[in-house]
């Protein structure tokens, strides 16, 4: 594992590129959900579009000459995140966004750093630092505001609570991921790999839910529907999930976290041109403090990752 870059790091092209292709797909992504669960149930446009990325994962994997054999322990922990990020975590998502517009969806999810901090205290025995809490209570005060907006002004008519419970849910399972794929059994595959293999497990599951929630396949005749599920799975996912995890390797998960304030800059201004969403007093307040929480947050995040504890080779 290398250690934490020095500072300025992100001002490196091999890590500014990857750092902003990554937040700016990550941050269109919102939208495009959006559509996909117009005309298709939420469940059987999340299997759809892992269907189509576990192949392409696959094959990026062998063109990049990483062996897809994987002992039976790094399996167990790609069934494990196949089910929590490539299952659960969509299919909250997914379904949230019938309630949210997809700017506050993605900054629910963006709040993630607290869920990941605290599940890391329970699972790996990391501490969580005075400055990181602080930042956390900054950033779910503003979370807390524009959530109050958004249930004002509902252009979606849809359900705000239920919609903001379905994204805390999915931000959980997404935690999970992460933090259990941080352990030794995750270290000893090629991430590619893994990657690989959690969303051909994932996908299976998906399409099991999708089959006892939703009932038999509905395929759209959009062209628009498969041209979203084209650039979430070979873009959104295929593109991105090994960029970010190169970034956590390089720079640190501190560092590489300051993406999430990115992403969310991205998904709230494409939210604002193309949803109509308004941008109020208290929708103002709450972004504001929201980033700021967010980046004391993530601060004190990276003073704790500077000096990790070296895990095994």
């Amino acid at each position: 594992m290398t250690e934490a870059a020095p500072p300025h790091a992100l001002l490196r092209p091999r890590i500014a590129i990857p750092f902003l292709v990554t937040a700016l797909i990550w941050g269109s992504t919102w939208y495009v959900i959006r559509g996909q669960i117009a005309d298709v149930p939420a469940q059987w446009a999340v299997a759809y579009r892992f269907a189509l990325a576990a192949p392409a994962m696959f094959a990026l994997a062998l063109l990049t000459g990483k062996s897809v054999r994987m002992p039976r322990r790094a399996h167990g922990l790609a069934l494990v995140m196949g089910l929590f990020q490539f299952c659960a975590n969509f299919t909250f998502v997914y379904a949230s966004e019938a309630h949210l517009t997809s700017g506050i969806v993605a900054l629910i999810i963006g709040v993630m750093f607290v869920s990941n901090a605290l599940l890391a205290r329970v699972l790996l025995g990391q501490t969580v630092t005075a400055r990181f809490i602080l930042g956390s209570a900054i950033a779910l005060a503003g979370i807390a505001l524009l959530l109050v907006n958004e249930a004002r002004t509902a252009p979606l008519e849809g359900n705000v609570a239920l919609g903001a419970a379905l994204a805390l849910a999915g931000m959980i399972s997404a935690s999970l991921a992460n933090v259990l794929q941080a352990g030794p059994a995750g270290r000893d595959v090629p991430l590619v790999s893994l990657l690989a293999w959690a969303i051909l497990y994932g996908v299976g599951i998906d399409i099991g839910l999708a089959l006892a929630l939703a009932g038999p396949p509905v395929l759209p005749a959009s062209g628009w529907f498969w041209a979203g599920t084209a650039w979430l799975a070979l873009v959104g996912t295929v593109v991105t999930f090994p960029l970010y995890y190169q970034l956590v390797r390089e720079i640190g998960a501190g560092r590489a976290a300051y993406n999430g304030v990115l992403v969310i800059v991205i998904a709230m201004s494409i939210s604002t041109v193309l949803e109509g969403y308004r941008w109020s007093a208290l929708a103002i307040a709450g972004a504001l403090l929201a980033t700021l929480g967010m980046i004391v947050a993530l601060r004190a995040r990276q003073v704790a990752a500077a000096t990790p504890a070296r895990p095994p080779e």
